[in-house]
């Protein structure tokens, strides 16, 4: 039994190819399922509390966050829109 040169060889066939979801090579090929993000089973992410390390690599804020960045400023202000601001009158 050899664990050299020959056996790297024969190393050729993948279960797990890059998920659409998540990027990362845990889409298995024919279970039709990624390992990481659970995509292809549900809509919702996989996500565990004992995996904390891993769920802090992925949870809001990690991201563009697009819309979420701007929500802290909206509601400060109430929602507000539509309107335009009161002229500052000038003494």
């Amino acid at each position: 039994m050899t664990k050299g040169t020959t056996s790297q060889g024969t190393r050729n066939d993948k279960s797990h190819t890059l998920c659409r979801r998540c990027g990362k090579r845990s889409f298995h090929l024919q279970k039709r399922i990624c390992s990481s993000c659970a995509y292809g089973a549900t809509s919702k992410m996989r996500r565990y509390a004992q995996q904390y390390k891993a769920m802090r690599r992925r949870t809001e804020g990690t991201g563009r966050m697009s819309h979420l960045k701007t929500m802290a400023r909206r509601f400060k202000n109430g929602f507000r829109e539509g309107t335009q601001a009161a002229k500052k009158v000038s003494a």
